[in-house]
C-alpha cells in the first residue's frame, strides 16, 4: 500500500505536533505544512524534512489527507475545500463555528465517501480507553476541567475550549437525547465566560453536571460516573481509572462494604494514537470513533450552553 500523502494546515502550537506525528508514521508521507506565517511554516517544515507553504489551496488535489489546526473560524472553509478536492479531513475541535457548517461538511464527506474526523483528543486518553461501560450505564455524571488561563485559546469561550471535551465524552457514554440544559457562567479574566457550569438532563434519566474553568491556579481533569451498583472515577490528567463496587461483606450492619480497584496507565501519546486512528480509518474505510457527526453533536450542545450563558 502506498503511503498516504498528508499535510498539516496551521502549524502553530498544536499543529507542529500534528506535523511531527505524520512525519514519524511509516505509512504516511508528510507532503507539506502550511501556515500564514511564512517563517513559522519554514521552521516546522525544516524540522520535519518537508515543504513549507503559506496558501493551503496549492495542495488541493495533491494530498490524500490533512489535519486542519487553524483558528476555529477557518475550519469550515479549509475543510470544505479539501473535502471537495477528495481529501480525508481531521479537523481540530470544535468542528466548526455553527451547526449548519458542520452539517455541510458531513454532507460533503458522505457524498464523496471520505473520512471526516474531529480532534477530540481526550477520546484517546489511556484512562478513557480503559473504561468499559458495556454492562453499566451512568445515572449521574460529574466532571471538572480546570486550567490556568492560556491566551492561545482566546478565540473561543471556555465552553468551546475546555468543556466541549467532557461534553463529547458524556454524550458518547450516555447515548441518549438531551432533554434539558441549565447553565451558569462567570466572567473573570476576559470579556467572555471563563468559568462555566452546565447541568445536562438526558431523556434516559441520566444527569450530567459539567464544570470548566480557565481561571484556575491548578490543573484538574476528572470525571466521575455513578451507576446503581458501581462508581467510576477517571483522572485524565494522571491517567488513573478507579472502579468501586458494593462488596459481599458489611462495613456496618445492613450496609455493604465498598471495594475498589485502581489502574494507572503509562503516559501514552494521545495525539499519535488519534492520528494513527485517523489513518487506519482511511485505510480500512471505516468511521472514526469521533466522527463528524459526533463532533457536530458536541458542538450543538456546547452552542446551546453558550446561548444560555449569554442570556
Amino acid at each position: 500500500m502506498n503511503p498516504l500523502r498528508c499535510a498539516v494546515i496551521g502549524v502553530g502550537y498544536l499543529g507542529k505536533f500534528h506535523a511531527q506525528k505524520y512525519a514519524a508514521l511509516p505509512d504516511c508521507e508528510l507532503v507539506a505544512v502550511v501556515d500564514s506565517n511564512a517563517d513559522n511554516a519554514k521552521a516546522i517544515a525544516e524540522q520535519n524534512q518537508t515543504y513549507a507553504l503559506t496558501d493551503y489551496r496549492e495542495l488541493l488535489g495533491q494530498v490524500d489527507a490533512v489535519s486542519i489546526v487553524t483558528p476555529t473560524t477557518l475550519h469550515f472553509k479549509v475543510a470544505r475545500d479539501f473535502l471537495k478536492a477528495g481529501a480525508h479531513v481531521l479537523v481540530e475541535k470544535p468542528i466548526t463555528v455553527t451547526v449548519e457548517e458542520a452539517d455541510e461538511l458531513i454532507r460533503i464527506a458522505e457524498m464523496n465517501n471520505l473520512r471526516l474526523m474531529v480532534g477530540h483528543l481526550e477520546r484517546f486518553n489511556a484512562a478513557i480507553l480503559g473504561l468499559d461501560l458495556t454492562q453499566d450505564k451512568p445515572l449521574f455524571i460529574e466532571s471538572h476541567r480546570l486550567a490556568p488561563f492560556n491566551p492561545r485559546a482566546n478565540d473561543v469561550s471556555v465552553v468551546l475550549d475546555l468543556m466541549i471535551h467532557d461534553i463529547d465524552i458524556i454524550l458518547d457514554i450516555v447515548d441518549s437525547e438531551v432533554e434539558r440544559i441549565d447553565a451558569k457562567g462567570v466572567v473573570v479574566l476576559t470579556n467572555d465566560t471563563d468559568i462555566a457550569n452546565a447541568r445536562i438532563t438526558f431523556k434516559s434519566g441520566c444527569v450530567a453536571n459539567v464544570t470548566a474553568s480557565r481561571a484556575s491556579l491548578k490543573v484538574e481533569r476528572k470525571m466521575r460516573m455513578f451507576m446503581p451498583n458501581c462508581y467510576v472515577s477517571v483522572d485524565f490528567q494522571n491517567r488513573v481509572l478507579a472502579r468501586y463496587r458494593k462488596g459481599e461483606k458489611e462495613m456496618f450492619p445492613g450496609v455493604p462494604e465498598i471495594v475498589g480497584e485502581e489502574s494507572t496507565f503509562e503516559n501514552g501519546d494521545a495525539l499519535m494514537e488519534e492520528i494513527k486512528h485517523f489513518v487506519s480509518c482511511i485505510q480500512q474505510a471505516r468511521e472514526p470513533i469521533c466522527s463528524g457527526k459526533a463532533g457536530r453533536r458536541a458542538l450543538a450542545t456546547a452552542i446551546e450552553i453558550t446561548r444560555l450563558l449569554q442570556s
